[in-house]
């Protein structure tokens, strides 16, 4: 099983913390050693990291976290391979456009028997069941909506009837953003935690690390962080439950 990690804030907010925890996951506290990548929205733009060699040991990865890149969204995918290769095209998160919009895209765990049709807008790069469910995912919405982005209850409960029907497949946890919102889908592991003042100080569990965020925030800020386990061990993470699919705008939960 792969690993996940999403940020979504009120404020454009530095990931490395989370990221120096998550980043040790990738085979040397975990066995997910087949790659990984980070995804950083900058206004319009969107940064994306990609490499197959294990997190831990990884020289784009000592890179992401000496560069303190500032974001209202992120999402980073640590991979434990079970369909396709380990190389960079099945490497994790993924990204197309609609609507105008880059969407990125990362999932944990497997879907068996699963090979849903290629329509015509999106086709897979790699092999992996992942990417195909990404391809499949945005055909629907763009028949179902058309050109213009629909409501965000609407938007919701295609995405979540969508998911619960891809999920007969296998295990299916994922995580999607569009740059303003960030969607997380738990089926069996997916926690998270809103950080907001008054702030304290949290240390991780897969690294002797420790931050006052009093020190490097303000007041106002908001920060949302999603795992696939929690990443500190002296804060209170919220559980997703099986079927979930939660969303995050600026640094707070806003459904279901």
């Amino acid at each position: 099983m792969c690993q996940l990690l999403g940020m979504n804030c009120n404020v454009p907010t530095d990931i490395c913390f989370s990221f120096t925890g998550f980043q040790q996951r990738g085979g040397r506290t975990d066995h997910h050693a087949d790659g990984w990548g980070i995804a950083f929205f900058e206004g319009n733009g969107c940064r994306v990291f990609l490499d197959h060699a294990p997190a831990s040991e990884s020289p784009v990865a000592q890179l992401v976290r000496s560069y303190p890149i500032r974001s209202l969204n992120v999402i980073a995918h640590i991979r434990k391979a079970t369909r396709g290769a380990v190389c960079l095209e099945n490497t994790h998160p993924f990204m197309r456009e609609l609507w105008g919009r880059y969407w990125i895209f990362a999932h944990n765990g497997t879907l068996k028997e699963y090979a849903p049709p290629v329509r015509g807008w999106y086709r897979p790069v790699g092999t992996t069941d992942s990417e195909a469910a990404f391809c499949d995912l945005l055909e629907m919405l763009r028949d179902r909506f058309g050109p213009v982005e629909p409501p965000a209850g609407d938007l919701h409960e295609a995405i979540s009837t969508w998911a619960d029907a891809t999920a007969a497949h296998g295990t299916f946890n994922f995580m999607l953003s569009d740059g303003r919102t960030l969607f997380a889908r738990c089926h069996d592991r997916l926690a998270y935690i809103v950080r907001q003042a008054p702030f304290k100080t949290a240390h991780l569990v897969d690294e002797d690390v420790s931050v006052d965020f009093s020190e490097v925030t303000t007041p106002n800020d908001r920060v949302a962080v999603i795992a696939t386990v929690p990443l500190t061990d002296d804060e209170t993470w919220t559980a997703l439950q099986p079927g979930e699919l939660a969303v995050f705008r600026d640094g707070e939960r806003m459904l279901p």
